[in-house]
């Protein structure tokens, strides 16, 4: 799939902040799944009214960081590049 880019533009790449949010909940949803998995017991499903709420919110993570991560692919940031290739200062 090529992107085409708009003359006199280039795609923010690591620096969208929508792929560092991505990172940061992918991260947090990770580890809440793993504990959500292999870390809970019967006690502290008790306690969460049977809920395995490590587990469901490690999921809820992983989903809003997939729909992210898509929305960054899908429409990229687009930033100014002056005719040298430098990105203007503002």
């Amino acid at each position: 799939m090529a992107s085409e880019t708009p003359a006199g533009t280039r795609r923010a790449g690591a620096f969208d902040i929508r792929l560092i949010i991505a990172l940061l909940t992918g991260v947090y949803g990770v580890v809440l799944t793993i504990m959500g998995i292999a870390f809970t017991d019967e006690a502290e499903l008790q306690k969460a009214a049977g809920v395995n709420i490590n587990l469901w919110a490690g999921i809820g993570l992983l989903v809003f960081t997939a729909l992210f991560v898509l929305w960054a692919l899908v429409r990229p940031i687009r930033v100014p590049v002056s005719e040298d290739g430098e990105t203007p200062a503002e």
